[in-house]
């Protein structure tokens, strides 16, 4: 439940393997809101996000790839060996145009989780209402279903 609306998301964890990025625009088109989560134990998974991030957006070709809502999770801070900071972090997420959210998790632990999906439910649920809100106060389109199913018939396609 997200503000007193049940929500489904679907999620998409590539887990960072190459062997999946041939299939990307399968994965990504079509995405209301995109989670890169990397290890903060490992400094690597910190430095490939922004590669993670082109090439989502690239990928996925979103209509506003600037506003775009991302969030950035450094999971497993239930480990002693952490190697990149959480102002390292924040301030790359700060970085960025629109500044991205920005969570430390531990999965194991079950440390923040439920507040970095919340967020992530409301970004996707912004992205879905602006994308069907009609622009520059154009009025929504009607579709009547019975004037579809005339036409087909008439038309002697299926």
């Amino acid at each position: 439940m997200v503000d007193g609306q049940q929500i489904t998301l679907q999620i998409w964890d590539t887990a960072g393997q190459e062997r999946f990025h041939a299939l990307g625009v399968a994965f990504y088109r079509g995405a209301d809101c995109c989670v890169l989560v990397f290890d903060v134990t490992v400094p690597k998974t910190f430095e490939t996000l922004d590669s993670w991030l082109d090439e989502f957006l690239i990928q996925a070709g979103p209509p506003d790839p600037d506003n775009f809502p991302f969030v950035v999770i450094g999971n497993k801070i239930d480990l002693d060996s952490r190697a990149v900071s959480q102002k390292r972090a924040t301030d790359w997420c700060q970085q960025r145009s629109t500044g991205i959210p920005y969570f430390e998790t531990s999965a194991k632990e079950a440390i923040n989780v439920e507040n970095a999906f919340i967020t992530i439910a409301r970004n996707a649920l912004l992205q879905i209402v602006d994308v069907q809100s009609p622009q520059d106060g154009a009025s929504p389109i009607k579709i009547d279903r019975s004037q579809i199913e005339e036409e087909k018939e008439d038309s002697g396609c299926c």
